[in-house]
């Protein structure tokens, strides 16, 4: 049986369980279930702190799991990422008083508080900065006004929050994250976890992409073909009327607008845009 650790709290939360959903798997019906038993899967979804799952999926006590990439580096559990998913992106940034300073190397001596104190110290160690780290559960963003540290490191998805306390960021990103999908090191991918992947993959392909379905005249085929390429090439058949011929071909969603804008200029009647729920390239 598949055994799936997904996030039961934080900004992740809902949108991992939109993705599990749409790739068929049984949503929790209350925000209180703490395990969903989905025997159509032949798979269990354990909901669990964000900051645990890297843990328990490095220990091999879960096969796989949806977690931040920042808490996956974070954790130093054995367990590694299989995929992007797509969302939940932010960065990992130092922020202080405007002015105080610069880079990180004006860190040197002084003390940071954060809740990422592994990826921070494993960053301040690579750069060769001696700073005190901090490391606070929770919210940062007021050890600075509270003396408890010179600036602080956080994930920031807008800036808002910290601008809101009179802080801002400085130097460069310590590392980028989104959602991943990960796995113990070195574990062999079973039956389970592998169409996990593939089912996930299917869902956020269908996400970037839309059907286009349009009539062309034959003698069109090749401009309109050059338009709309497909995947490994689009369908094309024969209409009742002589002369034409129907296409359907897989495009960006992102842009098709301006495909069928481009479709009519040559000619072609009935363009139609549909979304895709899922699929399997």
């Amino acid at each position: 049986m598949l055994r799936i650790a997904v996030p039961n709290k934080g900004v992740l939360t809902e949108a991992a369980q939109t993705i599990l959903k749409e790739a068929g798997y049984r949503p929790r019906r209350d925000s209180k279930e703490l395990v969903v038993v989905d025997p159509d899967n032949d798979c269990e979804l354990f909901f669990l702190r964000p900051r645990d799952i890297a843990v328990y999926v490095g220990e091999g006590t879960l096969d796989a799991g949806i977690t931040g990439l920042d808490m996956l580096f974070d954790s130093g559990a054995p367990a590694e990422e299989v995929m992007p998913l797509g969302f939940g992106a932010s960065t990992f940034r130092l922020a202080a008083k405007p002015g105080a300073f610069s880079s990180i190397k004006d860190l040197e001596g002084m003390r940071v508080a954060t809740s990422y104190a592994g990826l921070l110290g494993k960053h301040l160690a690579e750069v060769g900065v001696e700073a005190r780290v901090i490391k606070l559960d929770g919210a940062v963003e007021t050890a600075i006004r509270l003396g408890v540290a010179d600036a602080v490191a956080d994930v920031v998805e807008t800036g808002t929050t910290l601008r809101n306390v009179g802080l801002e960021v400085f130097g460069d990103p310590i590392a980028h994250s989104q959602a991943v999908l990960i796995k113990q090191v070195g574990a062999e991918e079973t039956n389970g976890v592998r169409q996990l992947v593939r089912r996930l993959q299917g869902v956020i392909v269908a996400r970037d992409y839309v059907m286009i379905d349009y009539d062309i005249r034959a003698e069109r085929i090749d401009e309109a073909i050059a338009i709309t390429p497909g995947m490994e090439g689009p369908t094309v058949s024969p209409l009742h009327r002589e002369g034409w011929v129907a296409v359907r071909a897989m495009v960006p969603r992102k842009g098709h607008q301006q495909v069928m804008d481009q479709l009519w200029e040559i000619g072609a009647k009935a363009v139609l845009a549909t979304a895709i729920f899922a699929c399997r390239i």
